[in-house]
């Protein structure tokens, strides 16, 4: 069992100082837009993946005001794991360039100022890979959508958190493998040129195969334990009997082991040889996998309804759960950043149900009501406003007394 059970935030976006005590079940977050909900969730998933979800670029997370000061943010979680509790930070410091960061911002297109981020667990430095794992979550939002309409890098980006969570020497493995994948389109570019030549290469093929293959592996036995979850929460969620398949498309062959992948590989680069030497881009390799979502047999990245695409999302969601669940024999913490409000009545129930099998659930809502009415008193319930949290107690005709926290 795993939980946090306090969050502590400076200046992190919108969220100047904030001590908030998380209870063991479901807490539900209420207010309007842009008071600082989903800052909320980004803060707690932070701490399970090591970096925001939502920023391109970590100075993002940094409230601007501390930034151009030259001041700190910082995530605290106090995770309580296994009878165990650990103390986890991600803190971030500002470091300007010159005096007036705003003024070079304006002269230069860029930000005025950089941060350096650094991990802690009970006081002891950590890195991103470390960190991952201490504590799993599985977050929910509207542009899950994207995992059936959208680009193959989001389904990667789907793969790699949820493998990354359940296993941290495969987020070991990938970063290598991206590394590889730098170095040898830099060089492949100075062989386009003519600056080096091909038979340096030869190195990083090596690499590149060799880490690609286990990637590749990993990936395919991640997806034979997720697809029978995926086909049984498609089935709790639409209610009918379609028939819910999940295929891997690697851009390598995937054969009885890495050893055999590798093989693959090799001949997969052998092919690409010509279009990589005019691109100058590794042309095979996991970083071009994806797969496909399928009911009854038709591609859905193609022929989805939206209604169909918002089930499938949260299919890959709920299994994403169960998955880890069962790997880790651990349940994650579950996060749902207002994707209740967008369901119809059916499906909402289905996966409020789902919901109450995890020991931490915490939910978003501009819309109270159907979550209010479904949870009861069994939930915890906080307002949001203005950057500042609420705690209120329940009440059952719908009313808001006047909280503080």
């Amino acid at each position: 069992m795993a939980y946090i059970s306090r969050l502590s935030l400076t200046n992190f976006r919108n969220l100047v100082e904030m001590e908030l005590d998380l209870p063991i079940g479901v807490s539900v977050f209420f207010g309007g837009n842009a008071q600082g909900k989903t800052t909320l969730l980004e803060a707690i998933y932070l701490l399970a993946i090591a970096r925001s979800y939502r920023a391109e670029n970590e100075r993002e997370v940094v409230n601007f005001q501390a930034a151009a000061e030259g001041g700190q943010a910082l995530v605290g979680g106090i995770v309580e794991k296994d009878g165990e509790r650990l103390a986890v930070y991600v803190g971030y410091q500002s470091v300007l360039h010159g005096t007036d960061p705003q003024s070079a911002e304006r002269a230069t297109g860029t930000k005025g100022y950089t941060v350096r981020k650094e991990i802690r667990v009970s006081r002891v430095r950590r890195t991103a890979t470390e960190l991952v794992g201490t504590v799993n979550a599985v977050l929910f939002t509207a542009d899950d959508i994207q995992l059936v309409f959208g680009p193959p890098a989001g389904r990667r980006r789907y793969l790699d958190i949820l493998i990354s969570q359940a296993d941290n020497q495969y987020l070991k493995g990938l970063q290598r493998y991206q590394r590889v994948v730098q170095q040898r389109n830099q060089l492949l570019r100075l062989v386009r040129d003519g600056r080096a030549g091909a038979d340096e290469l030869e190195f990083w093929d090596g690499e590149l195969v060799r880490e690609g293959a286990w990637l590749t592996w990993k990936r395919h036995e991640a997806m034979k334990t997720l697809y029978p979850w995926c086909a049984l929460r498609h089935r709790d969620l639409s209610g009918s009997d379609e028939e819910f398949r999940l295929e891997y498309r690697p851009s390598v062959p995937v054969a009885e082991d890495s050893n055999a992948i590798e093989k693959n590989f090799r001949e997969s680069l052998a092919a690409a040889q010509a279009k990589e030497r005019a691109t100058a881009v590794t042309a095979a390799g996991p970083h071009r996998d994806d797969f496909s979502l399928l009911i009854d047999g038709v591609d859905m990245g193609t022929f989805a309804s939206r209604g169909q695409a918002r089930t499938i999302a949260l299919t890959l969601r709920l299994a994403e759960a169960a998955y880890l669940s069962a790997v880790r024999q651990e349940a994650p913490i579950i996060l749902l950043d207002d994707v209740l409000s967008e369901m119809d009545a059916s499906r909402r129930l289905r996966v409020m149900e789902q919901l109450t099998q995890y020991q931490q659930v915490l939910i978003t809502t501009t819309d109270l009501e159907p979550v209010r009415d479904f949870f009861g008193p069994a939930a915890s319930y906080f307002r949001v406003g203005e950057g500042k949290v609420y705690r209120e107690a329940y009440q059952p005709d719908g009313s808001h007394p006047v909280g503080t926290y």
